[in-house]
Order: structure tokens, then sequence, then C-alpha cells
């Protein structure tokens, strides 16, 4: 393909994006593949420079654009060379014409900017939150240690326990380390989480939004497989990625459970007042991952942010139902938002006030409201705000 109609092909590509976003359809990596299986003249470099073209408009745009011609005129603004693409030639954009408008470029929407600045988020942090991900990995302390494993590349050791940090892209899903069960994906911010449940062997922990398992395989590492380890779900396609991952792993401890939206405590009866630990990792507006999924800034509404605080203040007492006396609740939320995690925590300890927050002992992170928050800017890993709840005794 020419570069031309790398662009061309990007800008079509991202109006199928759009009208997704719009009405809540496939992500983009879905379409983008979709694209790539049903093209199959366009080469690896081709598809990598159009996937690159359409991240880069999706990351310059807070707001949906008008069309993925719009989008890709705002990054020529910018781009001289890639303003010389819009050429005509054949399967390549037409020129750009005068007083032809660019989409406007920004953070995100303008009321999710408002939140964002409400919750104390500086320009700087949010510009780092469309930043470019790093790789990185947990080494799983059932069957390595960080200091001897042995990993084709030189990795960098972060002041997580267990946590390395590789280049993007690095295709660690090939190498034996990965297939033998030594090592997992995870952003060094989820680890820090996990670390602050502070699952000790022997204890009864539920993790109440386990999804595909990362974190409770986590868990399951620091319990040293020894316990009761619930991993449990409303997403039945999610939790069953979790059993081979178990057995990767070599965890044996955990046992599944699905449950029905609204009815947790029903599928959770058995551990009503029995859980040493319980963490809830909530659903969220997920602000603090966009540099994994920036598109995500398209589809989020503030009708979706209100169902998901109203759902994390339910979970929330969920949890508190299933804490023994003395338990702990580990709160976690992958957002900056106020409304999704320090006023979540303040409102809980309002209508529970027999529970107090526990100061965090965390290598990274600062203090925020009655948890700490790390992000993008300040630690280099996802964004999170993170809390400990003790039950009364």
């Amino acid at each position: 393909m020419t570069p031309s109609a790398r662009v061309q092909a990007a800008i079509e590509i991202l109006d199928k994006v759009i009208e997704a976003a719009r009405r809540q359809g496939a992500p983009a990596d879905r379409i983008i593949g979709d694209w790539g299986r049903s093209n199959r003249y366009a080469g690896s470099k081709d598809r990598r420079a159009i996937r690159d073209l359409i991240y880069r408009a999706i990351r310059e745009c807070g707001e949906v654009p008008r069309s993925g011609r719009a989008a890709m005129i705002h990054l020529a603004e910018e781009d001289g060379g890639l303003a010389a693409l819009f050429d005509g030639s054949q399967y390549g954009p037409q020129p750009i014409g005068d007083g032809e408008e660019p989409a406007h470029g920004s953070i995100a929407p303008e009321w999710l900017e408002d939140r964002l600045i409400a919750s104390g988020i500086s320009e700087q942090e949010a510009e780092a939150l469309l930043g470019r991900a790093p790789l990185d990995m947990r080494v799983n302390r059932l069957k390595a240690d960080r200091e001897t494993l042995d990993i084709p590349v030189e990795a960098e050791h972060l002041p997580v326990p267990d946590a390395l940090r590789l280049p993007s892209g690095t295709q660690v899903e090939q190498w034996p380390a990965f297939r033998d069960g030594l090592i997992e994906v995870q952003d060094a911010g989820s680890q820090l989480a996990c670390r602050a449940v502070a699952a000790r062997p022997g204890e009864t922990v539920i993790d109440l939004c386990a999804g595909a398992g990362g974190k409770t395989l986590s868990l399951a590492a620091a319990m040293e497989n020894r316990g009761i380890l619930v991993a449990a779900d409303t997403d039945r396609g999610r939790l069953s990625r979790l059993s081979p991952r178990a057995e990767r792993a070599g965890v044996s401890i955990v046992r599944e459970v699905l449950m029905n939206p609204g009815q947790e405590l029903k599928a959770l009866a058995d551990w009503h007042g029995k859980a040493d630990a319980v963490l809830v990792d909530a659903p969220c507006s997920g602000t603090g991952t966009w540099r994994r999924n920036p598109e995500s800034r398209w589809r989020l509404t503030p009708g979706e942010l209100a169902r998901l605080t109203d759902l994390q203040q339910r979970l929330l007492a969920v949890a508190s139902e299933l804490v023994k006396p003395g338990g702990r609740i580990t709160y976690i939320t992958c957002s900056l938002l106020d409304e999704e995690g320090k006023d979540q925590v303040e409102r809980f300890l309002s209508v529970r006030p027999s529970f107090t927050a526990q100061a965090l002992d965390l290598p990274l992170g600062r203090a925020h409201g009655q948890g700490i928050r790390i992000s993008p800017h300040h630690d280099g890993t996802d964004g999170f705000f993170i809390a400990s709840l003790s039950a009364p005794c």
C-alpha cells in the first residue's frame, strides 16, 4: 500500500470506529482486526501503520469526531508530512479543501474534563493518561522468583514486589516462562492494588469482581496457594477464562462463583460474615486506563457514569455483609474521578460508621481522601484509587 492509501484506509476504519462508539458497538481493536482479515492485500507493515494512525487520532480527539476524515485532518494540522498525503492519488484521500473543518483536539469530552478538574487532576496528569503504556509483568512467586527468573530480554525492576517492566509490544506470550505460568501480564498499579489486600496464607478471601482473574491469581500467590479464594463475577464469559489461567499458574485454591446481577449475596450465601478480606475491584469509568483504551472516552456518558457509581455503592454494601468481624474490604477503581473513589468511601463510612478506613503502606501513590491515588504521571502505572476499610470487631 502507498502511504496515501494507508491514510485513506485509516479514515474509513475510523468512520466505523466512530459509529460503533456512538451506538456502543464493537470496540476499535475488533473493527481494525476485522478490516485486516477482510483486506489480505495489506501487509503487516501496512496494518501496523494504519493501526498507529487510528489510535493516534483517537488519542488526539477527546470528543467523538464528526468523521474519520475530520479526525485525520486534525492530525495533519500539526504534521506536514501527513498533510501532504491528502493528494487525491489513486486509493488516497482527496486534498483538504478550503474551510474544511478538522476535528477538535482535547483530553476528553468537556463534561468529563470538568469532572477530572474537580477531582484535582492537573493538566499534566490528564495528558499522561493518554500516553503509551509500557508492558508490566508479575512474576508468579508460586513458581519463580524475580531475582532469578530467566527471560530473553532485560527487564526493569519496579518498586512493587514481583513487578517487571518490559518495552511495549514485547511478545511475552511466546516465551516458555509465560506458557509455564512463571509470569503474568499485569500492570504494576494493578499489582499494587492486590498488595493492598494484604491477603495471607490460610485466609478466606473473596474477589468480588474477579473478571478473567488477573487479580485473583495475584492474591493466590500472596496466599501461597493456601486458604480459600472465591472468584465471583456476573460475566460468565470472562469468568470462564480463569480456570485455564489458574491451572497454568499452579493455583488450586480458587472457587468460582457465577452471580446474577443484583443477587450477589444470594450466590455468596455460604460466605456471609466469613471472609477475612473482600476485594471490590468495582466496574468503573476506566479513566485511569486510557493509555490502553483511549476509545473509552468516546463511549462514556454522564448517564453511564451515574449507573456505575450506583453499582459501586451497592457492591461495597455487599462486601460489608461478607466480611467477618475485624475483616477488611479493599476498594479499588481504575478511575481518577472522585465520585468513583474518594467520595464513594466517604459515603460508605457515613452510612456504616462502625467501619474505619485504614492507612495503606504502599511503595507508590499519594494520600487522597481516606485512600491513596496512583497515576501514570506520578507513578508510571495505570491510574487507581485504593482504600482499605476495616469491619468492627
